[in-house]
């Protein structure tokens, strides 16, 4: 019966960033896991915003959370954990956007291969993210892809809500303009 009810407290760890950090910098390899179950999502989605593929996209916050765990003893201000880690994702990513390109420089990852079967609608979209900002589109893919609330995003970007909601604005309308202008009007979409 106790195991169940520890389980059952493990599940659902309310225990703020700043609790998770201390013991995770203490040797506390649960708190560093419930920070993983956390984050991870909104990690890939800032991974994939860079890389525009959603398996590389896993891959590099895989990697970020290894490095994160090797450098958490250096992290100074432990309650901006979430914008610390979205920062070694973001550079984990375009880390590995710079070496796909040197191993494939004729190849464009932001435009899909002919006959994916995917429909016009689908391919403008991604190519008017493809057009966004980098700061815009990690907005976009952590709000509509990942589902994040204001504060969650504000939490991993380190940004006020207020900003968020102006980029989020912005970026849209930027995306309706590149799809009015590539052909696309509202009926098509």
């Amino acid at each position: 019966m106790m195991s169940r009810t520890l389980e059952k407290q493990e599940l659902t760890d309310q225990r703020p960033d700043t609790a998770l950090v201390n013991a995770t910098a203490n040797g506390d390899a649960d708190s560093f896991t419930e920070l993983c179950r956390r984050y991870y999502p909104a990690m890939v989605a800032v991974a994939h915003s860079i890389l525009s593929d959603r398996h590389l996209a896993e891959d590099a916050a895989q990697q970020a959370f290894a490095k994160a765990v090797v450098k958490l003893p250096q992290l100074k201000k432990k309650a901006k954990f979430a914008s610390w880690i979205a920062a070694i994702c973001r550079n984990v990513a375009k880390d590995m956007a710079r070496a796909t390109e040197r191993l494939h420089p004729a190849e464009n990852l932001s435009v899909p291969a002919a006959g994916t079967g995917q429909d016009d609608g689908t391919e403008a979209v991604k190519q008017a993210l493809g057009e966004l900002p980098a700061p815009a589109r990690e907005v976009i893919f952590l709000r509509f892809y990942d589902g994040l609330s204001y504060e969650q995003i504000s939490a991993v970007l380190g940004i006020s809500e207020q900003a968020i909601s102006g980029r989020l604005r912005r970026a849209k309308k930027q995306m309706a303009e590149y799809l009015r202008h590539s052909g696309f009007g509202e009926g098509r979409l």
